[in-house]
């Protein structure tokens, strides 16, 4: 038997707790699993999902030190999410003036992809399926 089940949850801390819950929520549309504030640690913790599937931990903490994106650093490179016709997402992310990289095609799966920022400018790719 296999050691790991599945994918649990990704754990994200934003600088901007209300812009960050905004971009997910609303423009994303990732829904509300649960949100509580622990005082002692002055942080914010949301579970988001997705589709019903449970998927991001959002944290915001005081002061956090920005994410190093370039050059590309040890770590997590990104976070991937799929869609059915990538130009249809393109134009909804386009609806609210989020920017996406031009469309590029996998040479490995034939399949095309973008990619775009979260505020903090996280990099997300949208993989079509």
């Amino acid at each position: 038997m296999p050691l790991l089940h599945s994918l649990h949850h990704i754990a994200i801390i934003c600088s901007d707790y209300e812009k960050s819950k905004h971009f997910y929520t609303q423009l994303l549309g990732f829904e509300v699993v649960q949100e509580v504030y622990r005082a002692e640690r002055q942080s914010y913790k949301l579970d988001l999902a997705l589709n019903g599937q449970y998927l991001i931990e959002l944290f915001s903490f005081p002061e956090p030190r920005p994410r190093p994106t370039q050059p590309e650093a040890t770590g997590l490179r990104h976070i991937a999410f799929s869609v059915a016709d990538i130009e249809v997402a393109v134009k909804e992310l386009a609806r609210f003036n989020i920017e996406t990289e031009p469309v590029r095609i996998d040479a490995f799966t034939s399949k095309r992809f973008t990619f775009f920022r979260d505020p903090d400018d996280l990099p997300i790719e949208l993989y079509e399926q």
